[in-house]
């Protein structure tokens, strides 16, 4: 079940839905100083409301800039204390850039899609250690 909720008058919507123990959080349209602040407060709810195991599916985002980046980091930063996990989801190289510019590519677990990220259910602190590199 997909909830969708309005973060930014535009056309950039923010919806989640359980699938195999994750909350897959999706993000459509651009994902920058506007809309950042809209996204984190989405997830940091779901994180009151108990949410602690995460994909951050952005397989409809058009733009990413470093304020993006920063509240990926920042949202992975809350949810490490609390034995949470993220999980991130992205198939366009240009988005996927952003993330290599930002020296964030490889402290990431990036998948294709939702379904691939959520195939295992989640176990334990999937952010134990972080940031840790995969090669």
């Amino acid at each position: 079940m997909r909830t969708p909720t309005r973060f930014n008058p535009e056309n950039d919507t923010l919806g989640h839905r359980t699938a195999n123990g994750w909350t897959v959080v999706s993000v459509t349209g651009e994902v920058d100083v506007c809309s950042a602040p809209g996204i984190r407060a989405a997830v940091v709810r779901l994180m009151d409301e108990g949410h602690r195991h995460f994909v951050l599916d952005l397989c409809g985002v058009t733009f990413l800039d470093s304020m993006g980046l920063g509240t990926i980091v920042a949202l992975t930063k809350r949810l490490r204390p609390h034995g949470g996990s993220l999980l991130l989801t992205c198939a366009d190289p240009r988005i996927l850039r952003v993330f290599s510019i930002g020296g964030l590519r490889t402290v990431y677990t990036f998948y294709r899609t939702p379904a691939e990220a959520t195939r295992r259910a989640p176990r334990g602190s999937g952010l134990e250690g972080w940031p840790h590199v995969h090669h």
